[in-house]
């Protein structure tokens, strides 16, 4: 099919109103891709029922109800203490009867962080491409090994619409993230808040790290304020996690990058160049997994949680870590980059 035809018939399908939505979740240039697009957020809208309901529904267990109830109470302060939209965002909840709401792919070649890109309309150019069903996932994330790609799958619990399906009831609440504990849904909620004030288009990096540095001052705020002891005592082990892991990846990062970029001998030919290049960045990764395992020791051996509560704890960063390459790494990048940057920018104000 055509382009003009592509967007033609992109044209045609939204013009029940959900246009930007539309363009913002898929874009136009795929057919195949924008149907899924459109077909999975229109499932999840219409299993999306407002809050109210839930809570006064007699069937729905009370641990969602008052997970639900915790949920009213941080997006009211985001409204009111950081400045954040107040509109109909995380006002309706959503049962998806899976672990993920989307499945992002992500791709870098062999010798380089950098993300490949896809460009939509009103969205722009950005390092993913999401997708509601995980076997289509895993499918284009196969024809992006042929091309001689890495790539990674991950599963993401939130997406912002950026505030234009506000008019039809927002961005819901869902199961993927609802039951997180309190630190973790309130930072989820501004983070995606803060998605619908500022969005760069063709900036993946900037609007992560921004979105990051929200939600990180944000919650520091409403842990301050609001939580209990237990709450924060639970933020505080996962924040000094996240904080040792970040710290590891960026260091790695920041070795393979030095790698990638430097310019093989002149007396070297380009066989021996490339294959010098593996045999360094095998042993960057195999260095940059030893010293997770330092570092998880640590955790099992810092908490005063039985060693199995904390392994489950814990079990998404070993699965990171074991399928970790240029493409995860490179994602990871986005969110975390420019962070310190506008924490510290925050600071001067």
């Amino acid at each position: 099919m055509s382009t003009s035809r592509q967007y033609t018939l992109c044209r045609a399908v939204c013009t029940s109103g959900l246009a930007l939505c539309l363009a913002l979740l898929a874009g136009c240039a795929d057919t195949a891709y924008l149907l899924q697009s459109v077909n999975g957020h229109l499932r999840l809208m219409a299993a999306a029922r407002p809050v109210t309901d839930v809570l006064m529904d007699e069937a729905a267990p009370a641990a969602l109800k008052a997970r639900l109830e915790l949920a009213q109470h941080i997006r009211r302060f985001a409204a009111t203490e950081l400045a954040l939209p107040d509109n109909l965002s995380y006002t309706r909840y959503a049962d998806l009867g899976r672990p993920s709401v989307v499945w992002n792919v992500v791709a870098a070649p062999e010798f380089s962080l950098k993300l490949k890109t896809w460009c939509f309309p009103v969205a722009g150019c950005v390092g993913y491409r999401g997708y509601f069903d995980e076997a289509q996932a895993r499918a284009f994330a196969d024809e992006l090994k042929a091309q001689g790609l890495e790539v990674s799958v991950y599963g993401v619990p939130a997406y912002s619409t950026l505030g234009w399906l506000n008019w039809v009831g927002g961005d819901p609440l869902l199961n993927t993230f609802i039951h997180y504990p309190e630190g973790e849904l309130a930072r989820l909620v501004f983070h995606e808040l803060a998605h619908q004030v500022v969005y760069a288009k063709d900036d993946t990096s900037f609007n992560e790290s921004f979105a990051t540095a929200v939600e990180r001052l944000g919650t520091e705020r409403w842990l301050a304020r609001h939580a209990t002891p237990a709450a924060l005592a639970v933020y505080e082990e996962n924040r000094q996690r996240r904080a040792g892991f970040l710290q590891l990846t960026q260091a790695t990062r920041r070795g393979l990058q030095k790698l990638y970029e430097s310019n093989p001998r002149e007396n070297q030919g380009l066989a021996f160049a490339s294959a010098a290049r593996v045999v360094m960045k095998n042993a960057a990764m195999d260095n940059f997994r030893k010293s997770y395992a330092a570092l998880r020791a640590g955790w099992l051996q810092a908490s005063g949680q039985p060693v199995d509560v904390v392994e489950r704890q814990i079990r998404g960063y070993d699965d990171w870590i074991a399928r970790a390459n240029n493409a995860s790494l490179g994602a990871q990048g986005a969110y975390d980059e420019l962070v310190p940057a506008m924490e510290a920018l925050f600071a001067e104000v």
